[in-house]
């Protein structure tokens, strides 16, 4: 039994997890100098210790994208705010600061500022100006929020709120170049934000790379149904359906984390967690495996919703002429990823039109997952991804295969080849 004291009280905790996972020591409470001590303690970097950190961590963010995405889908007048546009005229939001944040202050907290680089995508240039401070103040709101959850997850909190001042830092701490040599973390606060916005499918994903590797990752996925079928469908029908008729345990319910660290032979998910319980990663997670499906008429196929910067008429082309008839399963985000790792889909393939280069968060976390729950993911060419060139996959050959298992994948290799020279990308 563990117990975190935050301003006198003690708040007793469970934390049951596989025998493998048990850290040595772990911290006692969220006092000043107990965070010292969680860090200190850390400091032997136990794989295992990381891989616990990281997963309650994007629990935690799970639950902070959902309540942002839920005022984003209220009427026009009620969400104003909450997002706005980079200069690439891409979306943004709150909730994407908010998870660099948050995830930036876990991890510094847990392991120590001195041993925690981490590359995101998010910078805190939008947030620095005057202009700013109304979409600051919402992104201080959530982050805060957030924290004071953390014991529920079995983590340190903070004595007191944070200030302006201190989340745009942690923001700004996120700007690791990565590198061949090293240790950093990746982070995607939320992968998919055009989806998340639209009420859609979203991820958030963090990953840890070690001397160019990825060692292990995480990868939450809130709006992930319980059944595959309704993968297909927008999830906009699916509350609707869900507020006509009160979901059934194991029908309707929605919602997970993927995790899994190199060399461990398997894959884990769980479901969101509860807040009125304390999260228990023993008693909630369960191991996950690729298909065992290798006809290529009964294979499911995933490829990006967004058609600019993958080509749909080429990765359909490629499909067909492997043999697979199934309509594509289109989803935004790294839940493709999630979709393959636990047997949803076999395949997952994108090929970038000229000029676009692949970023390391976008693939790291999901990479390993698949890996380790049996796939096979490589570039065109059938080589290993490269994510020790810094915040792109450099020497990427033509695009990013993704299957359940080394017959199909020889085989969309074989059909790349023959048909590259007419793809035109």
């Amino acid at each position: 039994m563990l117990s975190f004291t935050i301003n006198t009280v003690v708040f007793p905790i469970q934390v049951p997890v596989p025998a493998r996972w048990r850290w040595k020591q772990v911290c006692a409470s969220a006092t000043a100098e107990n965070r010292l001590a969680w860090a200190q303690q850390s400091a032997c970097r136990d794989r295992d210790g990381e891989l616990e950190v990281a997963v309650k961590a994007v629990q935690m963010a799970c639950g902070l994208c959902q309540r942002v995405q839920e005022a984003l889908l209220l009427p026009a007048g009620q969400n104003s705010g909450l997002k706005t546009s980079k200069d690439d005229r891409s979306p943004v939001t709150v909730a994407d600061w908010a998870v660099q944040a948050t995830v930036s202050w876990v991890l510094s907290q847990c392991f120590g500022e001195e041993h925690t680089s981490i590359i995101a995508e998010e910078d805190e240039s939008e947030l620095s100006s005057a202009e700013s401070t109304p979409l600051l103040d919402l992104v201080v709101s959530s982050v805060n929020r957030c924290l004071r959850e953390a014991p529920s997850y079995g983590l340190p909190g903070p004595e007191r709120e944070l200030r302006r001042t201190e989340i745009v830092e942690l923001i700004g701490r996120c700007n690791s170049r990565g590198g061949p040599k090293g240790r950093f973390w990746v982070l995607d606060p939320v992968d998919g934000t055009l989806g998340f916005v639209r009420g859609d499918q979203y991820a958030i994903a963090l990953a840890l790379i070690e001397d160019g590797e990825v060692v292990l990752g995480v990868l939450g996925c809130p709006n992930y149904p319980m059944k595959k079928e309704w993968l297909n469908y927008h999830q906009r029908y699916y509350r609707l359906v869900s507020n006509l008729s009160p979901p059934a345990f194991g029908s309707w319910h929605k919602g997970c984390v993927l995790y899994a660290r190199k060399g461990g032979g398997q894959a884990w998910m769980q479901p969101l967690h509860d807040l009125t319980q304390v999260l228990d990663l023993e008693k909630s997670a369960r191991v996950i495996q690729v298909s065992s499906v290798s006809d290529p008429a009964g294979a499911t196929f995933c490829e990006p919703v967004e058609k600019a910067n993958s080509s749909h008429l080429f990765t359909e082309g490629l499909a067909h002429s492997v043999g697979v008839r199934k309509q594509p399963l289109r989803v935004y985000s790294m839940v493709k990823y999630a979709a393959v790792a636990r047997g949803h889909a076999e395949i997952f393939m994108k090929f970038a039109r000229a000029g676009y280069k692949e970023k390391i968060w976008d693939h790291a976390a999901g990479v390993i997952i698949i890996q380790e729950a049996g796939g096979v993911v490589t570039d065109a060419r059938g080589s290993p991804l490269d994510f020790s060139k810094g915040v792109y996959l450099e020497g990427l050959d033509r695009g990013i295969i993704a299957c359940s298992g080394a017959l199909l994948h020889g085989r969309i290799i074989e059909a790349v080849d023959a048909s590259w020279d007419s793809s035109n990308l």
